[in-house]
């Protein structure tokens, strides 16, 4: 199958795991899949990548779990995942912590984030569906539900929209019930930013909230005057104005900016977090959960913001950053870009594992995370 990992070769069944012991990890199976977005992203990101992985284990077990990539690198992922992961994890005990310590050290030379975290989420997700499945549990379950329902906001990658339509797709996110909606700045004059935010504060009144998400494209002073015009509008957030790796230039904005900074969808690592945090350069992070390794970094990150009264917001992914975000002690606010999700794409052999009705995210109440990828 053209994007698939080599099938492994026939062998005997293993035998099943002793009682008390842990299962070890007998093999690792690969698939990519592309598949094209229903709202194109711009020309740089008109599908998205999705690397959908599997863990088999010696007592015949398998956990499914998956990377992801909306544009660079999805196959160096599956050849990651295939020549460098899949040797080395055999043989070990299937935990999820203590895989991802061992690993993350292995590839390290490699580089401490970006590819090689992407890759090893795919391995994370999957030992914690396995361990959820082993305890006939949701994910959520396994790790300790908090709320029984959170709160998402509408999200678009729409900054190529005309002024027409982006009026039309706050619109239907109003209708849709969301109290919180997030668009694009950094048209190359703020004075067409502020026309935009104009007629997008007109559709959502003065009570709801609205955040912007500039996506790196300015510099410290065009950031200044970005803010002197954008300000007005009662902006919940302005999210990575600036270069994500650019911490001096965050912790100057920080200082002077009277609306909050939000980050954190390319910080890949704790210390990269907890570098911005120390700083004081951030208001609220923005972990990925697939860009950070999976969900034992997502949850270390998530500890450190706490321990400094940092907000922590998962960045896209609602129907696994949603299971995550249940399980947070503080309130939070889950992504739900608009006909971006695994579900509307048409790649789930089965039901979404979380539900998504106004402005309300809850679980469908799957075993493990719920995945299981078409094809």
């Amino acid at each position: 199958m053209p994007g698939a990992s080599p099938a492994p070769a026939t062998a005997p069944a293993p035998p099943a795991a002793a009682p008390g012991r842990t299962p070890r990890i007998t093999g690792l199976h690969t698939r990519l899949l592309t598949v094209p977005l229903r709202r194109s992203w711009g020309q740089e990101a008109p599908e998205n990548h999705v690397i959908a992985t599997e863990i088999q284990t010696d007592d015949g077990a398998a956990g499914r779990g998956f990377s992801w990539t909306p544009t660079i690198g999805p196959q160096a992922v599956q050849a990651l995942l295939d020549y460098d992961i899949a040797p080395f994890i055999t043989g070990m005990e299937a935990s999820p912590e203590g895989v991802w310590d061992l690993l993350w050290k292995r590839l390290h030379e490699a580089g401490g984030g970006g590819l090689t975290t992407i890759a090893m989420a795919g391995v994370d997700l999957a030992l914690w569906d396995l361990q959820a499945r082993r305890a006939g549990a949701s994910v959520t379950a396994l790790l300790g539900q908090r709320q029984d329902a959170v709160e998402t906001y509408g999200s678009g990658v729409n900054l190529h929209y005309s002024l027409d339509e982006l009026v039309a797709q706050v619109e239907r996110w109003v209708a849709a019930g969301h109290r919180a909606v997030k668009v694009k700045v950094g048209k190359p004059d703020v004075r067409e930013d502020a026309e935009r935010l104009d007629a997008v504060r007109s559709v959502l009144g003065p009570d709801r909230k609205l955040m912007i998400d500039a996506n790196q494209r300015w510099d410290l002073p065009a950031t200044f005057r970005a803010l002197d015009v954008l300000g007005e509008y009662g902006l919940e957030w302005l999210e990575e104005p600036l270069r994500a790796d650019d911490l001096w230039a965050y912790r100057r904005l920080r200082k002077q900016s009277l609306v909050p900074i939000a980050l954190g969808e390319n910080l890949h690592t704790v210390y990269r977090f907890r570098d911005f945090i120390e700083a004081e350069a951030v208001d609220i992070i923005q972990p990925n959960i697939v860009r950070v390794g999976g969900i034992t970094p997502f949850r270390r990150i998530v500890e450190l913001a706490r321990t400094h009264s940092i907000r922590v917001m998962p960045h896209l992914l609602p129907e696994l950053s949603g299971q995550l975000a249940l399980t947070l002690a503080e309130p939070t606010l889950v992504e739900d870009v608009e006909d971006a999700g695994f579900g509307q794409l048409g790649i789930l052999d089965g039901p979404s594992p979380v539900r998504i009705s106004g402005n309300r995210l809850t679980l469908a109440g799957t075993p493990g995370l719920g995945f299981s990828f078409t094809g």
